[in-house]
């Protein structure tokens, strides 16, 4: 079991959950979580990432981030996530600005999982989920009864009961993907923020991170905003889809309206094709695209013929 000394896990700005203790909230309604004309750039960057965009999380809803490496999806979800202060704008939860709430209030009601959490390898995943509790009680309270049960009803739906004694430094990498969601999951907050939670992962620890975003949907309030880099994915996975390239929100709303040829090729460079199933749109990718938009095909046909010259 988690001891109340320092917390020695760090989940960028999911650490602030140490600042303190509050009482647990008895509201089960889904929270709005907005990012308003957010404005989001980093200190070695001479232009924003994120110029003035808007995105609106329908409450109790999976909304997925998708676009090519580069479009701004962790940043946003940075912004969102107040990891990274915004230049303008600004982020909302149930009409409230994030900026104007302490950080007890803000980790009760945000949690993220980022792509660079850390923690000591000697520590247990037990020990691990325990600390996504830490919003909930002071480092010099015990663990209640409440703090049992939601850290075994985390580590449960997680799928990781079998790993609950191993340290994380012997966990395969989705092994470890597993406990750090466990520890979102403990964290009993109204929204959840996921920044790439698949990648990198085989097809099976894949599949049990969608499962588990999946059983999240259905089964309780939670708000989820979930960045994802296989656009398929995210289509059988969300409610919601916002695509974006360069910083820019290029297309918003189901999968079915987002999921589009004229998606693939504008956004994603590849020309592909699309099938809609029961299970969301199906993408056949056929060819790339160059920097002008062209297939190979394309700039061939576009080439003077050997008879022309």
């Amino acid at each position: 079991m988690a001891s109340d000394a320092d917390d020695p896990v760090r989940t960028n700005g999911a650490e602030r959950a140490a600042a303190g203790a509050c009482d647990d909230d008895d509201g089960t309604d889904a929270s709005d979580l907005t990012g308003e004309d957010l404005v989001l750039q980093y200190p070695a960057t001479e232009e924003p990432v994120v110029d003035g965009e808007t995105l609106v999380a329908e409450p109790g809803a999976v909304t997925a981030l998708v676009g090519p490496n580069g479009s701004g999806k962790s940043t946003l979800l940075g912004g969102l996530a107040d990891q990274l202060d915004p230049d303008d704008g600004s982020v909302l939860v149930d009409g409230r600005d994030v900026h104007a709430m302490d950080t007890k209030e803000v980790a009760r009601k945000l949690g993220v999982l980022s792509q660079e959490s850390t923690s000591p390898d000697s520590i247990t995943v037990e020990d691990l989920v325990y600390h996504g509790r830490y919003p909930h009680r002071g480092f010099f309270e015990h663990v209640t009864e409440a703090d049992h049960r939601a850290v075994d009803g985390a580590i449960e739906m997680a799928g990781c009961d079998h790993l609950r004694e191993r340290e994380v430094g012997s966990l395969s990498g989705g092994q470890k993907q597993l406990a750090w969601i466990a520890m979102a999951l403990a964290q009993d907050t109204d929204v959840l923020l996921l920044d790439e939670p698949t990648t990198f992962l085989d097809l099976h620890h894949q599949l049990e991170v969608m499962e588990i975003i999946e059983t999240l949907r259905d089964e309780s309030d939670v708000t989820v905003v979930v960045v994802l880099h296989d656009i398929e994915q995210a289509a059988r996975l969300a409610d919601r889809m916002v695509a974006l390239k360069n910083g820019e929100i290029r297309a918003r709303g189901s999968p079915g309206e987002v999921v589009t040829e004229e998606l693939l090729a504008e956004v994603f460079r590849v020309d592909g094709e699309i099938e809609h199933t029961e299970r969301g749109p199906r993408v056949t990718p056929l060819r790339a695209r160059d920097d002008d938009g062209e297939t190979p095909e394309d700039a061939e046909d576009a080439s003077p013929s050997p008879e022309a010259e």
